[in-house]
């Protein structure tokens, strides 16, 4: 089981915070460092406010040199495809080749009104998402010299030379994830290089992944995507450190546990991990919501991540 540290700036952070996040997690040996792509905050000032997700990417791709970087997920109501697929091929050339792409149809109707951006009905949603999915993509698997078009509903490409071309090849890893039961799926199918199940109860997790294992072999796709989920993470050296860390988020232990959470002392976070892995997940993004808590960080790479 990989782990990935994920994080939540729009709930409060600074880049520093989440350059020092990163940092750790990389001299501690994790897989990756993602953040999530909001524009609000969920519940509290969120204070100092919003950062973009592939700003901040670009900046700790020179900031670090191991860790995978992501996005988990971008919203396709946020951008443009054209110049989505020019900034994340952009950080994947910074980075060396270390950029993972998730993409997802957006949700959170009060970020887009408060930022000005137009938030369609759920289907057209979809449909910007899979026109969105076909467009980068193709720009990315154009052979130099030649040029890309697409003539969809909602974007239309002419001529496009496809630049630039990330560094890896034939294109950073796409995610797709969501409990989605037919067109999220479809579209897993056709487009995810690993497909997330994000803060469901493990019980749900296998059944998701099968959904996605029946819509490719509807399409005829052999070599499935990668399957990983998400949980919100809160371990502690013991039960009292278990509690004080959930009461620092806002969260109930037994509310956590319930719904999936990597929660408690790290011998019992290792069985709510070898769970997941027996429901087919590969990888783990653990959501850290106290990004000024390094320690926590640590201590799941110190004392869970060897009994793995």
């Amino acid at each position: 089981m990989r782990l990935v540290i994920f994080t939540e700036p729009q709930q409060g952070a600074s880049h520093d915070d989440l350059r020092k996040v990163a940092q750790t997690a990389e001299a501690s040996g994790y897989d990756g460092f993602f953040r999530s792509d909001h524009y609000l905050t969920m519940g509290g000032d969120g204070l100092p406010g919003p950062s973009d997700a592939w700003l901040t990417l670009a900046a700790l791709a020179v900031q670090t040199s191991r860790i995978r970087l992501g996005t988990l997920v971008t919203s396709a109501t946020f951008r443009l495809p054209g110049p989505l697929a020019i900034a994340v091929a952009q950080a994947d050339q910074i980075s060396g080749g270390r950029i993972e792409f998730g993409l997802g149809g957006g949700w959170f109707e009060s970020e887009h009104t408060a930022y000005g951006i137009p938030f369609p009905p759920v289907g057209e949603r979809f449909d910007r998402l899979e026109e969105q999915l076909e467009i980068i993509t193709g720009l990315w698997s154009t052979p130099l010299g030649r040029t890309f078009d697409f003539q969809g509903k909602h974007y239309q490409i002419t001529n496009s030379p496809g630049l630039p071309k990330p560094v890896q090849a034939p294109r950073p890893p796409v995610i797709i994830g969501g409990h989605g039961k037919k067109r999220t799926p479809a579209l897993a199918a056709r487009f995810a290089d690993e497909f997330n199940v994000p803060f469901s109860k493990i019980a749900d997790v296998a059944p998701t992944f099968e959904r996605v294992r029946v819509a490719s072999a509807a399409i005829g796709r052999t070599s499935l995507p990668a399957f990983s989920a998400a949980a919100v993470l809160c371990v502690g050296r013991t039960d009292a450190e278990v509690r004080r860390r959930a009461a620092a988020i806002g969260r109930e232990v037994d509310e956590m546990r319930e719904n999936g959470g990597v929660v408690g002392t790290p011998d019992e976070a290792v069985e709510i991990i070898k769970a997941y892995a027996a429901a087919g997940a590969s990888r783990l993004f653990l959501q850290a919501l106290d990004l000024g808590d390094l320690d926590h960080i640590e201590l799941v790479a110190s004392a869970v991540a060897p009994q793995l």
